[in-house]
Order: C-alpha cells, then structure tokens, then sequence
C-alpha cells in the first residue's frame, strides 16, 4: 500500500503568496474551498462543463476543478474574493449588481473573472463577442441579456480607466 504525500506549495493567490501542504491529486478548487476557505470559486458540474468554478491563471480563465493545485504552482491566480479593491467593487462586480445580473449568484464569480479576462483583451467588445467569451459560464437563472448589458456597462466604465 502507498501512501500519499502532501507537499507544500506556494500560490501567489490574489497578489499574496500562500503556502499550503497538498496532495498531488487535489485539484485547484479543492484547496481553494476547503483549505483556503474561499468559497467564492462555486463547485457545481465537476467535470469543466458549466464554468461556475472559473478563475484566472494568469490572466486566462481556467475551470479549477480541472486543475490540480500542484499545477498552478508559482502562477499568478485571481479569485473573485481578489477582485475588489477592499470594500471597493471593481466596475464589473458593480456593473452586475447595476444590471440586475445577479439572481442566485451561484454562476457570478465565474461570470465576473470571464467578463474580466475579456475587457483585459478586448475595451470595447461587442455583444457577441461578450456572449462568446461567456458560452462556457452556464446561468440558470437570468439568461444573459442582463449578463451582456453589464459587461458591455463594465466595458465602458472602465475604457476610461485603463
């Protein structure tokens, strides 16, 4: 019989280094929920098909539960709980509440860091190209024209900002 070891490793997680003792084979959402205790990043499908556990790897959206935490390692990881600005809301967290975007919120945090990777990339984005940068962040409660409307709101908040 083997056993597993933890290994210590250290992820720059929302602009802090954070040691953490890991299993190999636990996965990015994992340590985020249960050994970090933030419980931002949802776990829903398990499988990388509904978006709701995304977070940014560098600046990419990236579903944590397909992403073992031994992985991101020395990456740099925002979280929805590293967006704002302490009490301050970044624009696109304001833009959602603004918008009436946000139902039950489960779909929210993994929606707002998609809509984040896209106005990175992209200030003025159309609607499709918001909708296609969100087609892997299933809602099962607004639909998405309130989703579009705030992050097309977010997009022109922030042109200003840059």
């Amino acid at each position: 019989m083997t056993r597993k070891m933890k290994r210590f490793i250290t992820l720059r997680l929302n602009g802090e280094e954070r040691e953490v003792a890991v299993l190999p084979n636990r996965t990015l959402l994992e340590v985020l929920r249960e050994d970090l205790r933030l419980t931002g990043t949802k776990e829903a499908c398990d499988d990388g098909s509904c978006g709701t556990c995304t977070v940014l790897v560098e600046g990419t959206p990236m579903r944590s539960c397909l992403l073992l935490a031994i992985q991101v390692q020395g990456k740099e990881i925002l979280t929805i709980e590293g967006l704002a600005e302490g009490e301050k809301l970044h624009p696109i967290q304001k833009a959602f509440i603004d918008h009436g975007a946000i139902q039950c919120g489960f779909c929210t945090p993994g929606m707002i860091l998609t809509a984040k990777a896209l106005l990175e990339e992209t200030r003025e984005p159309s609607d499709y190209e918001i909708k296609r940068a969100i087609s892997g962040n299933f809602c099962r409660c607004t639909g998405y024209n309130k989703i579009v409307e705030a992050i097309a709101a977010a997009a022109t908040q922030m042109k200003g900002g840059r």
